[in-house]
């Protein structure tokens, strides 16, 4: 059953070493032999009676067809199986095996095929579905900066074409910003110690991932705290309503220019601005909001 719910509910098809090491995983263990209890691709097929099968040119697992159509109409199956994925994942990214990885080393993840998958989509999950225990191990390992290997794993994912070799760890903020968690952001906040307007990978303040990404509830919550600055750019001159205004993110183009700083005819130094690059892209929405904006904001006059 855990098979068939990576097989359906992962955010791509697991290959086959993903899901054999996922299957591996002992919830809530910190201290666990990575590698160690790994069913073998026989006894994973026979368990599952035929309900799977192996595309040995992509090395990938699938439902057989018939399958996948049943558990698409029938969604209740699993209990809330992207929260149980998310536990899965953030057991694995805080075992004390997983966090001692060198980023150094391409080789270690050859140990650890799982890592890469939870690195990159465990926010995902998280943030689809988080229960209050799913909530609490969360908080664990955010407490801390996201591991350098995590974090290279996840900008690499996200910017392929940018250097991420030499990206500092993601603060706990960032991570839940980059994934717009709204619970986790709200409780870091509150526990304190993070630094809310610190710059991480490519420059990039807690605001500017969740503008980047398309986190609505979260930029509202940052734009309400003490230490944000809604008009800094990062080190490529972007600022986080200019990347709401190339990233299309009509919601989050309305809120920045709430803040005064934001204006969308402004950068604090030279470089396109956000209505510029609305301009140039041809987002014919995303300029008319900002326009509007502009015209309203008592720092254009």
């Amino acid at each position: 059953m855990s098979a068939l719910m990576w097989i359906s509910h992962a955010e791509r098809l697991p290959r086959a070493d993903e899901l054999c090491d996922a299957l591996s995983v002992q919830l809530g263990s910190t201290d666990f032999d990575v590698g160690n209890n790994i069913p073998s691709m026989p006894t994973l097929v026979n368990c599952c009676q035929g309900l799977i099968t192996l595309d040995k040119e992509a090395s990938t697992m699938r439902l057989i067809h018939t399958l996948q159509e049943y558990l698409s109409a029938h969604p209740d199956i699993f209990t809330k199986p992207h929260s149980a994925m998310a536990e899965l994942c953030l057991t694995y990214l805080n075992s004390k095996q997983v966090k001692a990885l060198s980023t150094a080393h391409s080789s270690d993840t050859q140990i650890t095929p799982f890592l890469k998958y939870c690195s990159i989509y465990w926010g995902v999950h998280a943030k689809r579905e988080l229960s209050d225990y799913r909530r609490s191990l969360a908080l664990e390992p955010l407490k801390e900066p996201y591991s350098r290997i995590s974090t290279k794993l996840l900008i690499a994912h996200a910017y392929p074409h940018h250097d991420h070799n030499n990206c500092p760890p993601f603060s706990g903020l960032h991570c839940a910003s980059f994934f717009g968690i709204v619970e986790v952001v709200v409780t870091l906040i509150e526990v304190g110690g993070s630094d809310i307007g610190g710059e991480s990978c490519l420059g990039r303040p807690p605001l500017s991932w969740a503008a980047r990404n398309g986190h609505q509830e979260v930029v509202q919550i940052l734009l309400k705290r003490e230490g944000v600055n809604p008009a800094k750019p990062d080190n490529g001159s972007y600022t986080p309503l200019s990347h709401a205004a190339l990233n299309v993110d009509e919601e989050v183009v309305k809120i920045l220019p709430e803040r005064e700083e934001a204006n969308p005819d402004k950068s604090n130094i030279s470089g396109p601005t956000p209505l510029s690059y609305a301009t140039q892209e041809g987002h014919d929405k995303i300029l008319a909001l900002l326009q509007s904006r502009n015209a309203a904001s008592p720092s254009t006059t």
